[in-house]
């Protein structure tokens, strides 16, 4: 499985840090960082956001994690290219409903409002869900690539 991770300046460190955990915790899981490189305290959540979301449109059967101060942005960011289901999961509980009912493929974390061990706990909530493949479910997902105004 690949994962592919972006983050802005307000959430370069945790990015960094989950990185670190994501690659050394699982032989299975390849982790691509897709930026920002660096610390830029003038970078814009919008280019890691369009490169991650990219990158799962791109490899079917990968993720994306995202992370920006709020995790709002990112999500917003994320959400505007058909396929992607990005969701902010700011806790286990809302993550586990987004994988199930929505089919997440990029998750969104805060790190201004989460903490290490948060953030830890939902992504192996993420990855250790799956989804429903019930037609209700299925029917709702796809309607989001289908519906405009």
């Amino acid at each position: 499985m690949k994962i592919f991770l972006g983050a802005d300046h307000r959430g370069f460190a945790e990015k960094q840090a989950l990185f670190t955990h994501l690659t050394n915790s699982t032989k299975d899981i390849e982790v691509i960082d897709k930026g920002a490189e660096q610390y830029d305290p003038e970078d814009d959540f919008n280019d890691c956001a369009i490169a991650v979301a990219r990158e799962v449109l791109q490899n079917p059967g990968s993720f994306g994690i995202l992370i920006c101060g709020s995790a709002h942005g990112v999500c917003m960011q994320a959400n505007r290219f058909k396929g992607i289901r990005a969701i902010v999961g700011y806790n286990p509980q809302v993550t586990k409903i987004g994988r199930e009912h929505n089919h997440a493929n990029i998750l969104c974390l805060s790190a201004d409002y989460q903490s290490s061990a948060e953030l830890t706990a939902v992504v192996q909530t993420f990855f250790a869900t799956q989804p429903i493949n019930e037609p209700r479910y299925l029917n709702r997902n796809q309607r989001l690539d289908k519906e405009t105004l």
